[in-house]
């Protein structure tokens, strides 16, 4: 029987949301470019204040995403920033349409899989959607005028 809450929800970023800048990543490799790319979109966009930590906890969303991509899908992943009204979004998109993300047990240990629980927290909304061909798992952050997190 499956967990209800190991679901995530269904649903696609909001439609007005523009797209800022794109990564494509074939390896694990590409995770320290993308970090670094991302930190220079999240200043130059005014999407978070230098040094107020909601960058970092970006990052570190943006890596497990993009991780659990690589890992669980065929590559390439990739990472798009999107702006919206008052808000932000980091979607990653994968080539496996038919595998919907799930919350692992995250009480059993040694079995990894932290990566969405860890997403979710960080995040305002955690969600996915599927396309015929690829999926997306995205996360929303709050823009507040001076970037900081309220």
């Amino acid at each position: 029987m499956s967990d209800p809450m190991s679901l995530l929800r269904t649903s696609p970023p909001p439609a007005q949301a523009v797209e800022l800048a794109r990564w494509l990543l074939s390896s694990g490799d590409e995770l320290r470019p993308l970090r670094l790319g991302l930190r220079d979109a999240l200043t130059a966009h005014g999407l978070v204040a230098a040094g107020d930590g909601l960058g970092d906890r970006v990052i570190l969303v943006a890596t497990e995403l993009a991780s659990n991509a690589l890992r669980h899908a065929s590559p390439p992943a990739v990472v798009r920033l999107l702006r919206g009204d008052g808000e932000f979004f980091l979607d990653v998109a994968d080539r496996d349409p038919a595998g919907a993300p799930r919350l692992a047990d995250v009480h059993r240990a040694g079995v990894g899989g932290r990566g969405l629980h860890i997403a979710r927290t960080l995040s305002r909304d955690l969600c996915w959607y599927a396309t015929d061909t690829t999926k997306h798992v995205w996360a929303s952050f709050p823009v507040t005028p001076d970037g900081a997190q309220p």
